[in-house]
Formats: structure tokens, sequence, C-alpha cells
């Protein structure tokens, strides 16, 4: 069987799902990769067949995103033109973790797919929103991408095509300790953002995954890390919490570890906003702005006895078998 698999490398999610699910898919057949988008840092090892520019996501300088960027660099002409030259009629399965392009390719070439990830969750209305939904945003989620299967993953079973998480087996099998240090990864803030309050709290130590940051190295209490995926593992694996984004695989990751946890979504981000709205629902803060007190926002964070959830990592085999099923149904 040859599977034609679609990652939108907006960020590093889809690429660390799809690493991790690579040596099971290839118990089915052969793979193929297409990655779109250019945001992801973390080096691939996979067998990328195809690229495209696609759709990139850029931020301002303190955690929001920049719209004005990301308009003026989608080039209509050329995403057209990589949709109509992917040979999708060569495979077999096509399956696609929230990539316009391939959608827009299988509407051309008139063949379907299964969307399989995190976004396929949205398309359930049981799925959490925040208070105030944005009409745009909602009309992203549910037409960006869509197919005609959906499998959804998420924090919890809202719908039943929704299942856990995929979690790298890095975690599953980690012997979680506590160190004593702050993992701290918000690709969206740069690095004079956060550092005068981090430094304020002289007594905790922060490990800091900084795009752009070409070695390890420790100034005071904060130690800078390049975004790396075996680095990070073994930092969240020992920290005793971590701050970040309103994503989704790390946040995963570390309830699934039983780590402290402070989500700050990327302002105007209605993923990311429908996220956290998420996390409230289970308990664990969320911060939406990052103010001149932060420092003692995380003190109160740490000391605080909040009881986390703990959640299910996927069953791998059972999934892509359901998937494969699913995708040949009639």
């Amino acid at each position: 069987m040859k599977i034609f698999y679609a990652i939108q490398a907006t960020g590093n999610g889809h690429i660390s799902r799809a690493v991790q699910l690579y040596p099971y898919l290839q118990k089915f057949g052969e793979i193929d990769f297409f990655l779109s988008g250019n945001n992801a840092t973390l080096d691939i090892n996979l067998p990328i067949k195809f690229r495209s520019e696609g759709c990139s996501l850029h931020y301002s300088k303190c955690g929001g995103l920049n719209y004005w960027d990301i308009a003026k660099n989608i080039k209509p002409r050329q995403i057209y033109k990589d949709a109509e030259s992917l040979p999708l009629k060569n495979y077999d399965v096509i399956i696609n973790d929230f990539d316009s392009i391939t959608s827009l390719a299988c509407k051309m070439q008139k063949v379907h797919s299964i969307q399989l990830g995190h976004q396929a969750s949205f398309i359930s209305p049981n799925t959490p929103r925040p208070e105030k939904k944005s009409v745009m945003g909602e009309m992203i989620l549910k037409h960006y991408a869509p197919s005609p299967k959906n499998i959804g993953l998420h924090f919890d079973k809202y719908d039943d095509f929704i299942l856990p998480p995929i979690i790298k087996d890095e975690i599953v099998n980690a012997d979680p300790k506590n160190s004593e240090h702050i993992t701290v990864y918000l690709p969206s803030f740069q690095q004079d953002c956060l550092e005068k309050a981090f430094n304020k709290l002289p007594n905790i130590k922060f490990h800091w995954f900084l795009n752009g940051t070409i070695a390890k190295h420790t100034v005071k209490n904060i130690t800078y890390f390049p975004v790396n995926q075996e680095y990070f593992n073994k930092s969240l694996i020992k920290c005793e919490g971590i701050i970040t984004g309103g994503g989704f695989e790390t946040p995963a990751e570390a309830l699934y570890l039983g780590k402290k946890l402070l989500s700050i979504p990327i302002r105007k981000h209605y993923e990311q906003e429908c996220n956290a709205a998420a996390l409230k629902k289970l308990g664990v803060p969320v911060l939406y702005d990052v103010d001149k007190d932060f420092h003692l926002t995380i003190e109160n964070w740490l000391d605080s006895r909040i009881k986390y959830p703990t959640i299910k990592a996927n069953n791998i085999p059972e999934t892509l078998q359901f998937l494969f099923d699913t995708y040949h149904q009639k």
C-alpha cells in the first residue's frame, strides 16, 4: 500500500506527531511525506518527498500573531500550482494533518483523504471553545483543510471520533523526575520579552528553549537551549513544571507526565484560545497576557496546590488500524 502523509509545518507539533507515527505506518505500507509551511524548527528525520512554502505563521514580538506578515507571504498562484502537481492518484491512502494544499489537491484531482490530527477534533461542536467564539476562527478550523472523514486528537473524548493524544515513545517510556527546574517553550516570544521576569527569580532555574539559540549556554539562572527534540524531552521529563503556549502536543505530554503546567496561548490565535478553554476545564491555569508582574505569577503558580489531571496516551496501532478501516469504508 502506498501512503501519502501531509504535514502542516506551521509548528513543531505536527512534525513531532509524524515522526512518532512513521515506524508504525511503515507496517502498513510505503509512506511519502509532504511538508507544507516553514515555521518548524525541528530536524526532520522523515522521507520528505514533496515540499511547499504553503501558508506559514508570523509572530509579533511578544506573544501574538502578525496577520499582515502572514497575509503578504501567501502566494495563491504557487499554492494552486503545488496542489496541481501533487500526484495523489498514485496513492492508496491520503492522510492529511491540517494542510490546505492537500485538501485543494484532493478536490482538484477528485480523490478523497482522511484528516488525522488535533484540528480534526474541532469538527465537533462538543470540543471546547472560548466564551467568545470567533467567526473567522471557526471558519478556518472547519474549512482550511477539509476532509470527508476525520479522526481527531484531544485532551479528552469530546466526541466519538476524538481519540487521546499521540505521545512520543520517549515520554511514554520515561521515568519522570523533579530536578527543580522550569522548562520554557514559548516560540511566539522573543528573548527580551521574558528574560527580566525570569532573572527576578534567581532561586528558580529555567531551561528556555528559544528560537535562534545555536548552542546550550547558561547566563545567571537561565540555561538557553536550541529547539532540539532530544534536549527538550530530557528537560520536560525532569522538570518541576513547564511554561508553554496554547498548543496541543506539549501540554498533552506535560499532563501525561504529571508535570505542573502554565499555558500562555498566542494572542489572536483562535485554535490556541480553544485549547486554553479545554485546559481551563481540566483545571490547568491559563495566562492570557504577560505583564510587569509576570515573575509574581510564576511564583504563585509554583506555590499553588493545583490537582492536575492525568491523561492517557493514544494506542497508535489501534488508531492506525481504525484509520485505514475508516478510509476504505464507503
